[in-house]
């Protein structure tokens, strides 16, 4: 509820990656240059036979990067396999030799790298020995995201179809062994996927249940901490209101996507309250935008849906996404307020006591 006549989405509330040669002496000439040769072979067989340098011959493919994943356990011998099966290095006994050499052969680290074809092998020692290089297997799992969008930088992070995901992603799979979700409805995991950068590099076991568990995991963590009895407590004495940790997580999911700062989110959870202790709709156009999947209409917010906050007077049947800790804290301590209505732009906001108030912000600010 920015505005009864202002929807926004939230992407417009937040503003959120390379001579000439001598005729003189020709048989003086011939005779060095026959030495060089044979100085140089000679040179060559040495290096091959003791591992002297570490440089590579020419591969294909010269010069491309390629991302190898080493598994855990891994010593120079099954390194250097998996380096010249990548096209990486020309030969595995180089690397063996050189790795011995340097004794590096039980400090090699597993996870994902990125080399380059032909690299020294001096060099690809020392990465090996610092740690993974590459960003692939990371997943970035911002706030204020559905399901379907979780699924979706799932698929592009990791080995993992979005739609897997989403088959997934149902309650029914999960509550045996994260009891939280016991009271979620319609079998939906929405608002429980933690907001987390997570580590999936070196791991040849990403599912789309791996995925799942880990953010249940994070959601346990971060959530654990947090007072819902005397948040609840504090809500039955101030408004009069029942609220059960589900509720809470459903409101914090629209304060989630209603406010803009963190020090917004206190005051619009108070708006919520307000309206629900005074029988009032809560009017979100947010709850919409999780049934239409973006920008909100006048027509839409006169659709019949249980998200309609409109039409519907109470809260939505589940979360609208997975809220941020901070949406939460707001929710179990709102600020005690006697606001009706906010409108909220990109750069400020307009919290109103009265319909004519928030009409008069509205009209003054748009």
């Amino acid at each position: 509820m920015q505005s009864l006549a202002a929807p926004r989405s939230r992407s417009q509330r937040e503003a959120a990656r390379r001579g000439g040669h001598s005729r003189k002496a020709p048989v003086i000439a011939g005779i060095a240059a026959a030495a060089l040769v044979v100085v140089v072979g000679l040179a060559f067989v040495i290096s091959r036979v003791f591992g002297g340098g570490a440089g590579q011959d020419t591969l294909p493919n010269q010069g491309e990067q390629v991302e190898v994943v080493i598994d855990d356990g891994s010593g120079a011998n099954a390194v250097a396999a998996k380096l010249k099966d990548a096209g990486v290095i020309a030969n595995t006994d180089d690397f063996i030799t050189q790795a011995r050499k340097q004794k590096a052969d039980s400090q090699l680290k597993s996870g994902a790298y990125v080399f380059t074809v032909g690299q020294d092998i001096d060099s690809i020692i020392s990465q090996l020995i610092s740690g993974p290089n590459s960003t692939s297997g990371r997943l970035t799992v911002p706030e204020g995201l559905t399901v379907p969008q979780t699924a979706r930088l799932v698929s592009e992070a990791l080995s993992v179809s979005g739609d897997d995901f989403i088959a997934q992603a149902k309650a029914s799979n999960y509550v045996a062994d994260y009891p939280f979700l016991a009271n979620a409805a319609d079998d939906s995991l929405e608002g429980f996927l933690c907001p987390k950068t997570y580590d999936f590099s070196g791991r040849s076991d990403v599912t789309a249940d791996a995925v799942i568990r880990a953010m249940l995991d994070q959601y346990n963590a971060d959530v654990a901490s947090l007072d819902f009895a005397s948040g609840e407590a504090l809500i039955a004495d101030r408004y009069g209101i029942t609220m059960s940790d589900y509720d809470v997580i459903k409101l914090a999911s629209i304060v989630e996507r209603e406010a803009v700062t963190d020090g917004q989110r206190p005051k619009v959870a108070s708006v919520f309250f307000n309206r629900l202790k005074a029988g009032m709709a809560l009017q979100s156009d947010a709850t919409m935008m999780y049934v239409t999947g973006g920008e909100v209409t006048a027509d839409d917010l006169k659709t019949e849906s249980p998200y309609n906050t409109y039409l519907n007077a109470g809260l939505t049947p589940t979360p609208i996404c997975t809220p941020s800790v901070d949406s939460i804290k707001a929710v179990l301590s709102p600020d005690d307020t006697d606001y009706l209505y906010f409108y909220i732009t990109q750069t400020d906001e307009w919290f109103s006591s009265t319909y004519d108030e928030h009409l008069q912000a509205i009209e003054e600010n748009r």
